[in-house]
């Protein structure tokens, strides 16, 4: 099986490319961050004709995630159960979940598509948000594990973290704002602690997942690795390679990220084989 994330910056803006790519790749399960749009504007339409069916959380111009898959999702769950809000209180003093959490399974394995807060500023309530908002993921996944042990799961997606200061053009332009700093970090390798692993970095140690539009980011490389694969043990012993689609990157009308793909494979699956599930 052959997983892909995706931030696609706008499902609407760039359907075309999104779907090329997936035939093209042949991509199994693509899980998509930054979709921009409500379930009703999604184009499933071109989904759908390409065989792939879709679940979507979607509440506004803003955030977004999304599974699409060949293989048939069930036990689709939006937004995790410690996940946090952010803006203003309703009457019972609860903030507004954000789209940001989807997931679903798909033969056995467990997928989350995540759309990490971006924190904006180290003073910003937007930080103090992020912070919550993965240990609580952190703290549900813990669990996850705890009640099955046994069970490939993954949390896809644009964390929003850099983990290491190789994972950026130059540290130094980073001073000071969000992204590198020690409790992101900490919040990161939170993750680690409870039992994930970065499945990627042990086949592609260096490499970039998003450019910015400014200032000739991607022609000059000058990009970040915020986009990951985290996986559980009983996921982990199934990725047999892994690809960071950086040329993605290129053409007209681009997103801003590029997918990071694994590819699984089962004891028996054939070797000359890999993407049969």
């Amino acid at each position: 099986m052959r997983i892909a994330t995706w931030n696609v910056n706008s499902i609407r803006a760039r359907v075309e490319r999104v779907v090329d790519y997936i035939v093209r790749e042949e991509i199994d399960v693509l899980c998509m961050q930054e979709i921009k749009c409500r379930d009703n504007q999604f184009p499933y339409e071109q989904f759908t004709a390409a065989g792939y069916e879709v679940v979507l959380h979607g509440l506004n111009q803003w955030n977004g995630v999304a599974i699409a898959s060949r293989l048939p999702l069930e036990d689709v769950e939006i937004t995790f159960p410690s996940q946090p809000g952010f803006g203003e209180p309703d009457a019972e003093g609860n903030a507004p979940l954000e789209a940001r959490a989807i997931a679903a399974t798909v033969d056995g394995v467990r997928l989350w598509s995540l759309y990490v807060p971006n924190g904006r500023e180290l003073d910003h309530p937007h930080y103090a948000y992020k912070l919550e908002w993965l240990r609580g993921l952190a703290r549900d996944t813990a669990g996850w594990l705890a009640e099955s042990p046994d069970m490939p799961l993954a949390l896809l997606g644009d964390w929003n973290v850099v983990p290491y200061d190789h994972d950026v053009w130059d540290i130094r332009e980073f001073a000071g704002s969000t992204h590198v700093s020690p409790p992101e970090r900490e919040a990161f390798f939170a993750f680690e602690a409870v039992g994930l692993k970065d499945v990627v970095r042990p086949l592609i140690p260096e490499g970039y997942t998003y450019w910015d539009y400014k200032q000739l980011r991607f022609p000059r490389n000058e990009g970040m690795r915020i986009d990951f694969i985290m996986g559980s043990p009983a996921f982990a012993e199934l990725v047999d390679s892994a690809v960071i689609a950086r040329d993605e990157r290129k053409g007209d009308g681009p997103s801003d990220h590029v997918p990071v793909v694994v590819d699984l494979v089962r004891e028996g699956d054939e070797d000359d084989r890999p993407m049969i599930w």
